[in-house]
């Protein structure tokens, strides 16, 4: 798998992209994230990828110009799966886009910035919008991190234990039971002795009862 994140700030990105899981996975091989800054697809002496919106509204928009000039530079290379604008009004990410997104072979994230991008980007050159929450950020690159990460973690190999990651949070619109590990007492805080039991059709079912109501408790929305 190919994630290309363009950005603005790739500064900020890229240190992200170089930790932990995502690193590994690099570094074995099964995915290959590219993080291009923008400014080097203007042809603005100042480097700027910004301008005034026509209509006098206030901020800054992000121009049309070197974004469709680095997308179409990418995809002289290799054909893309999905054009990715991170904007706060698109669909809500979650476990499920992310689960399908981890299917695709190339992606493209484009990081928005400024008060916003020229619309025919969006109109033309994007092919999906997503949002993290229901909140304005400074830039599309925390979204973009994010993104990467709920994604790099469930392709093949990335994880040692694969059931690890399709055991997580939402992946069944459930919350996880609680979990425990050693010492089995600690200060009279005990675990649950079903999870001491061995007795693994008992524990199956103690935990789908947790996730239950952990879910119907911190999440009852999910199980509308």
């Amino acid at each position: 798998m190919r994630i290309d994140i363009i950005s603005v700030l790739p500064q900020m990105v890229e240190p992200f992209m170089n930790e932990s899981i995502l690193a590994r996975a690099q570094k074995k091989g099964l995915v290959e994230i590219h993080v291009h800054n923008l400014r080097d697809y203007t042809l603005d002496k100042w480097k700027r990828v910004d301008d005034y919106p026509y209509g006098g509204f206030p901020g800054m928009v992000m121009q049309i110009e070197p974004i469709d000039r680095c997308i179409s530079a990418l995809k002289e290379e290799r054909a893309y799966d999905e054009v990715i604008f991170t904007s706060p009004d698109g669909e809500q990410f979650n476990q499920g886009i992310a689960n399908e997104l981890s299917m695709l072979e190339n992606i493209i994230i484009l990081c928005g910035h400024y008060k916003g991008i020229d619309q025919r980007v969006r109109d033309h050159l994007i092919t999906r919008e997503i949002s993290i929450g229901d909140f304005v950020l400074t830039g599309g690159e925390l979204p973009a991190a994010v993104m990467a990460d709920a994604i790099v973690r469930l392709v093949p190999g990335v994880i040692g234990d694969e059931q690890s990651a399709f055991s997580d949070c939402f992946q069944d619109n459930l919350l996880s039971a609680p979990i425990y590990t050693r010492p089995a007492d600690y200060k009279g805080w005990r675990v649950p002795d079903i999870l001491l039991s061995g007795h693994e059709a008992k524990i199956k079912e103690w935990e789908m009862e947790q996730s239950l109501e952990r879910t119907r408790r911190l999440r009852p929305d999910l199980l509308e």
